[in-house]
């Protein structure tokens, strides 16, 4: 959420920024927000006016009647019953516009960085790429016949149980995304300093609003109805709440948190696309990096971030890109995004397993995480990032596609061979 004090100090700094985004909608609603909010502060000094004439009258009408003037005092008494009912409808109308006031900051996304270029997808920047495209004697395959073959997936058996978009690892499959999973969790904690969380899958609206997946995107989620929960599309929802609602000590900060969960996303309004194979799909295993950091410590750990993201596709040798997003691209509650895009030679294409984000005090004013700078200064809302570290489903296929041989077996990146007992899966 946007700071309503920013917006009202620095309103064409804010109406500049949104439209790097391409989406007038949102310039539009920040002339809403002042619009309403200037009604509510004239309601608020109006009711105050109210007030201090009461203040003002209410000892007067007791002298009156004390000193049996009740004559003189009736006027005021009608008239402290007047203003009475007056201040009731516009305490009434103040609240009205303060809840008004939060839906349409609630509906807006973050301002993008200064470095973020307008413009949508077509105006991404590649940043760097790392490692080359292989050259196969062969023709290449794609990863859903690969994996089929070798009897590591079996995508109609999770489609009957489930739908399709639920995919089904079985065997050496099964084992490499839990390999995978291992990898990624001891890199972050033991060689990146990252505290290991297992967070719920499930969420309460509060939680999902303290990230902005609310209201913006409950389309995309899957909803527990009878228990007003929604299955966590991210592990970024669960472990960014974590210090709703608090106020930090100084020395809390930084703080760096990984987590494994299965993600669960609707992916409304997607349908066609992407159908084979794994790359879009409605759960999918993912290791998320979750951070805490000081105001000024925001941009320098979203370089940090991402260089732990991509320290993993290094070691799995993975052929990857690092691209900075556009304004049109940038996901709703973040400020900077590099997201990070590994090459699949079996589908000729790039394919994102990680995006790293630094959001500033957006999601921290939602979920209301502030900190202390230190003792006895005011308080601060907490900058948070996070990032894919990385996205599974996605790297598996670009593994498969990558280390497969012309005999049909799939060697195995020397990183993950000690988890996998093995440097090869034949038939």
């Amino acid at each position: 959420m946007l700071d309503l004090k920013l917006i009202r100090e620095r309103a064409d700094f804010v109406r500049d920024r949104l439209a790097r985004r391409g989406r007038p909608e949102y310039v539009a609603a920040v002339d809403d927000v002042l619009s309403l909010d200037e009604e509510r502060r004239k309601a608020i000094a109006t009711v105050d006016e109210m007030r201090a004439r009461r203040n003002e009258v209410t000892p007067k009408v007791g002298r009156l009647k004390k000193e049996g003037r009740d004559a003189e005092a009736e006027p005021l008494i009608r008239e402290m019953r007047e203003l009475g009912g007056r201040m009731s409808a516009l305490e009434a109308r103040r609240s009205e516009l303060e809840g008004a006031v939060r839906d349409l900051l609630l509906d807006i996304p973050n301002i993008p960085e200064d470095a973020v270029p307008a413009g949508g997808e077509e105006n991404n920047v590649v940043l760097r790429t790392w490692g080359s495209q292989c050259a196969f004697p062969f023709e290449p395959r794609p990863h859903w016949e690969i994996a089929e073959r070798l009897r590591m997936l079996d995508l109609p058996r999770g489609s009957k149980v489930a739908g399709s978009g639920f995919p089904l690892y079985t065997d050496w499959g099964a084992r490499l995304e839990r390999a995978l999973i291992a990898l990624m969790l001891d890199m972050h904690i033991h060689e990146h300093g990252y505290t290991e969380i297992s967070p719920p899958f499930l969420i309460n609206t509060d939680a999902a609003l303290g990230t902005g997946h609310l209201p913006k995107f409950g389309d995309d989620m899957y909803h527990v109805e009878a228990d007003g929960l929604y299955l966590v599309p991210t592990a970024e929802v669960p472990v960014t709440n974590l210090y709703a609602g608090e106020l930090l000590d100084p020395d809390v900060l930084p703080r760096r948190f990984v987590a494994y969960t299965p993600c669960f996303r609707r992916e409304a309004g997607s349908h066609g696309k992407d159908t084979r194979g794994l790359l879009r799909l409605h759960q999918f295993d993912k290791v998320e990096l979750v951070r805490f950091e000081r105001r000024e410590s925001g941009n320098q750990a979203l370089e940090e971030l991402t260089s732990h993201a991509e320290a993993v596709l290094r070691r799995l040798g993975l052929h990857y890109r690092v691209v900075l997003l556009a304004g049109g691209d940038l996901g709703f509650a973040s400020a900077q995004t590099y997201d990070l895009e590994v090459w699949s030679p079996g589908v000729s294409r790039w394919l994102e397993v990680s995006s790293c984000s630094v959001y500033h005090d957006f999601q921290s004013r939602r979920a209301d995480v502030r900190y202390r700078p230190a003792a006895g200064e005011k308080p601060e809302f907490v900058t948070t990032l996070n990032g894919s570290g990385v996205a599974l489903a996605r790297t598996f296929a670009a593994i498969v596609e990558t280390y497969q041989e012309a005999d049909g077996s799939l060697g195995i990146p020397p990183a993950l061979a000690d988890y996998l007992g093995t440097d090869r899966i034949t038939v």
